[in-house]
């Protein structure tokens, strides 16, 4: 069983450096280019998904979209593509966090210590006041997708094949990889060799950073004997990686500090409450392949003039269309 953490493209909310949450931002020319690619890309690598999970907000679910189209365009020519492909699953429960009042607010602005005594002003002054989401809703908004969606697929026997994609946001992401660990058996993950040759000393609670269309892939395996949870090859993970701990946020790493809207929030949540779960998949292995992969992206360059940056129009076949049309008008 292949599963896939997918973060949707590039949006306008993402080029205007604000906070989108639960705004429904769309892809701009550029992030519609980098979710074609990633289509294209898996389908490449001979991933046929079997079940495609996205938020409901729409930079996710065209994300999402656009890797069914690539299937789709594939089915009668590659031998790895099945006859079925699936619709895609819009959830609302996959959607990221609402910033509340800091919805469209500039990233420096955001709900850090700094800026703290804005949001309180505002919220004595005003019932309209909308407070960011806690981190306690998130959590129960990724153990539900868990319970009611993920796991089942997972423990079915007859989805042994099954390629999972879950195309969705940076930070509720991070939240729904912490809960998936709180279910499962301590030195059960291992990682793929060649990710360990390109990423040093990787930790289980610090991989949640996702670029643009960038993804996390893992494998998973029933073991035929269920009390084994020690993998038979590759570097095991170490137990205190799995220490149930997934409420409590660290500091993002070299990739995420790089977001300023996700390491502005991290930093915010960083102590925040811990939180447990049983784990559910006893007999179950994990191997961890790629985290935050762009290898889609190489080569791929921002159209100038503004035109990369703008929102994607469906109306619009192609940049070519694009500049056609100006010249016209």
């Amino acid at each position: 069983m292949r599963i896939f953490l997918i973060r949707h493209g590039e949006t306008v909310d993402n080029i205007a450096q604000v906070y989108a949450g639960s705004r429904d931002s769309e892809l701009t020319n550029h992030g519609f280019q980098q979710a074609v690619r990633l289509g294209r890309h898996l389908i490449a690598i001979g991933h046929a998904f079997t079940h495609i999970f996205s938020s409901s907000l729409q930079r996710a679910f065209k994300t999402a979209e656009l890797i069914r189209e690539a299937q789709m365009s594939a089915n009668s020519t590659l031998p790895c593509i099945t006859n079925h492909v699936p619709d895609v699953k819009r959830l609302p429960i996959l959607r990221e966090q609402d910033f509340g009042f800091y919805e469209g607010k500039l990233w420096h602005q955001g709900p850090s210590s700094s800026n703290k005594s804005i949001g309180r002003d505002v919220k004595g002054n005003t019932s309209s006041f909308a407070d960011v989401e806690t981190k306690e809703s998130m959590i129960t908004r990724m153990d539900a997708f868990l319970d009611e969606h993920l796991v089942p697929l997972i423990e079915q026997s007859s989805n042994e094949d099954a390629v999972i994609a879950i195309v969705s946001h940076g930070i509720i992401l991070s939240v729904l990889w912490r809960r998936l660990l709180t279910r499962l058996p301590a030195n059960s993950i291992t990682y793929a060799p060649e990710l360990l040759t390109t990423r040093r000393n990787p930790r289980l609670q610090h991989l949640g950073a996702w670029s643009n269309t960038g993804y996390m892939e893992f494998h998973m395996r029933k073991e035929t004997n269920p009390l084994l949870s020690q993998p038979a090859v590759g570097p095991s993970v170490p137990a205190e990686h799995l220490d149930t701990q997934a409420g409590a946020y660290a500091q993002a790493d070299s990739v995420a500090s790089k977001n300023t809207e996700v390491s502005n929030y991290l930093s915010h949540t960083k102590d925040a409450q811990t939180f447990t779960a049983p784990a559910h998949l006893y007999g179950w292995t994990t191997v961890i392949k790629t985290i935050n992969c762009r290898d889609h992206l190489q080569g791929l360059k921002r159209t100038g003039g503004g035109v990369g940056a703008a929102r994607y129009d469906d109306s619009q076949k192609s940049i070519e269309t694009f500049f056609k049309r100006r010249r016209t008008s």
